[in-house]
């Protein structure tokens, strides 16, 4: 299927040509519109020559499409005023610069209140205020009908160029540009809308002044950006952290200036920014006017302004709570964005009853295993999600344990404690500036609603970093002389404490699935290889172990047992003597039973106490989403914004290993495999899991106890099959592929 605006050159190629009048390209123009139109909520419909309502025959008018339906056989139709605006059209060979001020365009203007101008090749949106016409946004094809005709040539025989979608973006800014912009979702559109512009822009502009900063950032997160690959996750980062920058600030503005009449001022950003690490990179961005212009930002940035300066504060801070930030924010603007990367990294939004599920279970085992009686509201429980993403598990955990301490010290106390829980012993980890921005909105403003405001001031701050999670937690030394920017090497060094000094006694959270090889440096590579050995199970076989979810796994299990390490070694060594602690994942479940996995059971097993499994199904392709009868079965991740979710099934493990228990004697040798685990297990199938799991957390669901085989690969799902079924050929001769 071709691009609707590869149809629209193409179309152009056809209609126009020396001595044709300008309307020969109207159907190719309208036919994109409608193209554009018909991805917006609500839909958009262009029409030629509507009716003159008071001002003139414009060529072309802007349309709700509910509406034109509504009165399509209606003599009201005639009556009907484009409420989007209306469009005029010049010829090729036109210049169209000034045209907004003539008698004819002016009469457009006061009546319609906007109007698109175009000859084609370049498209200018035009609005009237106080009384003038006020330029909005522009965007160029071609300069001039022979540069045009060129471009359609090279574009015509091109595959996708960058220029489609940043005149598809432009034209859905255009047509939406009259609309009320009063939710998070319609905001993050626009702003994802924008921030593809930048990026673009960035793409084709000299990067060498960004070096530094390239430099700096891959030593702060522990990442590579190489190849292409890294190319494009360094430049994504860099605009996600220019726009969320410039929301953050926004949002943070709003506070201080909620009067309707305030405009905020993108260009001052930097001074409502708390985060030291937020507000440099911003800085480096948007903070020198040449380097702006060198990336050809400025433009850019000052429609993102006007587009901030249309949004209706009170009906969209009215929705911009904990969820709606999350959900209806920041999932939309990355999904719009940069869908690739969202791939890549596996981001989904967590529902709320996965979240207070998980935390509800790991309260209650701090409760009941561990000795704790106020779970994790007891001052010695340290808590880390190592893939935050925007806070939902933060967010829920300090939820919970103001509520403790609300009944246990009142408010005022419960007040003062909560900020301490937030910034000394409730950590999260999160490698994309965007989401990372979220995490601490979402949790200044629940601390500042509790009384609990943190002093920006005084540099206090909540426990989340910008950090990639699985590198760090071995000890280096950074060398000071090669530092550019302080606030990187102390974002970096705060981390790198949590990872080695902190007494971690609960890591959870929702790791991504993915990622690609190219980022990975060698400690975050060397995680996955203690797995890749066994004792007496069967050899891991295939490429399961590739999956970036099972190194957040060996982190938070080497974390746990065997403490810091010392060394980048791959090997897994003997647990502490005084280890332990909760790890509690929802991940892909493939490594529940797959062949590539078998170390990875194994090593459970011998090293924790307890292991227990929601098994959530919801696979494509073991089962198709559906249950044993036959019923829709679909991913827990599925939501309104994406009734889809995610194709493959998945699963919550918690993983205890609980104080005072007799650990092996240290010996030299590699002791043979000893399973030390008691292994819990329960299914949930159908379209209300996640209702269930919560209900579960009141009236427990029965679980079955497992006795994983060993000739089975110590698989953790149950198997019904003969004691001695598998004993007359070898499992991995007959499956010699993973199932992962």
């Amino acid at each position: 299927m071709s691009h609707p605006v590869a149809d629209y050159l193409h179309d152009l190629h056809q209609s126009l040509g020396a001595g044709v009048p300008e309307t020969s390209g109207y159907p190719a123009l309208r036919n994109l519109l409608n193209a554009v139109g018909d991805t917006l909520k609500p839909k958009i419909s262009a029409v030629i020559h509507p009716s003159n309502t008071g001002a003139g025959l414009p060529d072309g008018g802007l349309f709700s499409t509910k509406e034109l339906r509504k009165h399509h056989d209606s003599p009201t139709l005639l009556e009907m005023k484009p409420e989007r605006g209306v469009i005029e059209v010049k010829g090729l060979a036109q210049d169209i610069t000034g045209l907004e001020q003539t008698p004819q365009v002016r009469g457009y203007l006061e009546h319609y209140r906007q109007i698109l101008i175009t000859n084609y090749r370049t498209f200018a949106l035009f609005s009237w205020e106080n009384g003038k016409p006020v330029a909005g946004e522009r965007f160029v094809i071609a300069t001039s009908e022979k540069d045009f005709w060129e471009k359609v040539h090279f574009l015509r025989n091109a595959k996708d160029p960058v220029d489609y979608d940043r005149l598809w973006q432009f034209l859905r800014r255009a047509l939406l540009s009259t609309a009320r912009i009063a939710t998070p979702e319609d905001l993050a559109a626009f702003l994802a809308s924008y921030a593809r512009e930048a990026r673009a822009r960035i793409e084709i502009a000299p990067m060498g002044t960004l070096e530094p900063v390239k430099k700096a950032l891959s030593d702060a997160l522990g990442v590579r950006f190489e190849g292409d690959k890294g190319t494009h996750f360094f430049q994504s980062t860099l605009v996600q952290t220019l726009f969320y920058g410039i929301f953050s600030a926004w949002v943070l503005w709003h506070e201080e200036h909620p009067k309707p009449g305030d405009r905020f001022l993108w260009r001052l950003s930097a001074q409502h920014l708390g985060l030291p690490i937020l507000r440099t990179l911003f800085v480096q961005l948007a903070g020198d006017p040449k380097k702006v212009r060198a990336l050809d930002l400025e433009e850019v940035l000052d429609w993102t302004e006007e587009c901030l300066a249309r949004v209706d504060r009170a009906s969209f801070f009215a929705r911009y709570d904990m969820g709606d930030a999350v959900q209806y924010f920041y999932e939309p603007f990355l999904a719009e964005f940069d869908p690739e990367l969202r791939k890549d990294f596996g981001v989904w939004y967590t529902p709320p009853e996965i979240v207070r599920y998980m935390v509800g279970r790991v309260d209650a085992a701090l409760r009941d295993n561990f000795g704790l009686s106020d779970g994790l509201a007891d001052p010695s429980v340290i808590v880390l999600d190592p893939c935050c993403g925007t806070g939902a598990y933060l967010v829920e955990t300090l939820r919970l344990i103001y509520k403790r301490l609300k009944e246990g010290y009142g408010e005022a106390q419960a007040a003062l404690k909560i900020r301490e829980v937030a910034k000394k012993r409730l950590y999260g980890f999160e490698l994309l500036p965007a989401p990372y921005v979220v995490s601490h909105l979402q949790i200044d403003l629940m601390l500042t609603r509790w009384g609990a405001a943190l002093d920006h001031d005084h540099d206090e701050r909540a426990g989340v970093f910008l950090t990639n999670a699985l590198t760090g937690w071995v000890p280096v030394k950074h060398p000071k002389d090669q530092v550019l920017f302080s606030e990187f090497s102390d974002e970096r060094d705060h981390a790198d404490h949590v990872k080695q000094k902190e007494e971690i006694i609960v890591i959870l959270g929702n790791p991504p699935y993915d990622g690609y090889a190219g980022m990975a440096v060698e400690e975050e590579r060397n995680l996955s290889h203690a797995y890749r050995e066994t004792k007496e199970a069967p050899k891991p076989q295939g490429q399961g172990l590739n999956d970036l979810y099972v190194r957040f796994f060996r982190m938070a299990e080497r974390r746990i047992t065997e403490g810091v390490p010392q060394s980048d070694d791959a090997k897994p060594g003997l647990p502490r003597a005084d280890a332990k602690g909760i790890i509690c994942f929802i991940s892909n479940y493939s490594w529940l039973d797959g062949l590539s996995h078998t170390g990875m059971r194994e090593r459970f097993m011998e090293v924790f106490d307890a292991i227990s499994i929601d098994c959530l199904n919801g696979d494509k392709y073991k089962t198709g989403k559906k249950t044993p009868d036959g019923k829709p079965d679909p991913s827990v991740f599925s939501t309104e914004q994406n009734r889809e979710g995610i194709q493959v099934g998945t699963a919550i493990a918690l993983l205890e290993r609980r104080p005072q228990k007799k650990v092996e004697a240290k010996t030299k040798k590699t002791p043979a495999y000893v399973q030390r685990s008691k292994l819990s297990f329960r299914h949930w199938w159908g379209t209300q899991k996640r209702e269930e799991l919560v209900e579960a957390l009141k009236q427990p669901k029965k679980w079955q106890g497992l006795a994983p085989a060993l000739q089975f690969g110590l698989a953790f799902v149950p198997i019904a099959v003969r004691p001695d079924y598998g004993d007359w050929i070898p499992l991995p001769d007959l499956l010699p592929v993973s199932f992962s």
